[in-house]
């Protein structure tokens, strides 16, 4: 007897990390909903991930807009008839100015983006594996490593980020007697579009410009992969994959 399709929902899976997140979600037999802001991304996403075999369905979302969030769980809903798993990828950077120089227009940005658009897509998920039969699945959260330790003049980034995991913590724990796992994958430099900046030069603790080094973000995919392949009852609750030799242990 085959076994049940599961299904996942992974944000921001049109570039960089989610959507290696999201191939490898499907090579490990996850059909998977593809949530972005824009619709070409997510497309080729789907594309690439069609040789696996499993279905997908692309919607466009802002993860930002409690409707909007809403209606792409209910379109996921009404598509597989449940939620196995989310990842909260979906994430923005700020402009790398000193503290006092950060807008507030752009300070909201991040908090919305980066730490409601994860409490908003985890309470949509709470209440649908809460309902669904079997009930329970697992919620993966994208912290990065400015979780733990910022960087220069990334003030919102880094208040969002370390603010992800209190909420990692606390969807654990309220998840608990539902069935529901939660944990993060905290993320050092994964290469992306976002991360080509490493290459020229990035600004250190001391003041100076350094080159840093980065990884395949397929690496981050294979550990979500992991993460998600466990079963309900075992959780990594939080793993750190990171280039080797980057500035992260003393930022040094």
């Amino acid at each position: 007897m085959p076994s049940p399709e599961k299904i996942a929902l992974v944000t921001g899976a049109g570039t960089g990390i989610g959507k290696q997140v999201a191939l490898a979600l499907m090579q490990g037999g996850f059909s998977v909903v593809l949530a972005g802001r824009r619709r070409e991304p997510l497309e080729a996403t789907a594309r690439e991930g069609a040789a696996t075999g499993v279905r997908s369905l692309v919607v466009t979302a802002d993860v930002s807009d409690p409707v909007s969030v809403k209606a792409l769980f209910a379109r996921a809903l009404e598509a597989f008839g449940r939620v196995d798993l989310l990842v909260n990828n979906a994430g923005v950077s700020s402009p790398a100015v000193p503290l006092e120089e950060l807008s507030y227009e752009d300070w909201n940005k991040a908090i919305a983006i980066n730490l409601s658009g994860v409490f908003l897509c985890t309470q949509e998920a709470f209440r649908i594996m809460k309902a669904q039969t079997p009930g329970g699945g697992r919620i993966i959260n994208n912290g990065s490593i400015a979780a733990t330790s910022p960087r220069p003049h990334a003030a919102a980034y880094a208040a969002a980020k370390h603010a992800v995991t209190g909420l990692t913590k606390a969807a654990s724990l309220e998840g608990r007697r539902f069935n529901i796992a939660c944990g993060q994958i905290d993320v050092g430099n994964a290469a992306t579009d976002r991360t080509e900046r490493m290459n020229t030069g990035v600004l250190q603790a001391d003041g100076t410009l350094a080159v840093e080094p980065t990884m395949d973000a397929r690496h981050v995919g294979s550990a979500v992969a992991y993460m998600a392949s466990l079963p309900l009852d075992a959780n990594v609750p939080f793993l750190t994959v990171m280039a080797t030799t980057m500035p992260f242990i003393g930022r040094g």
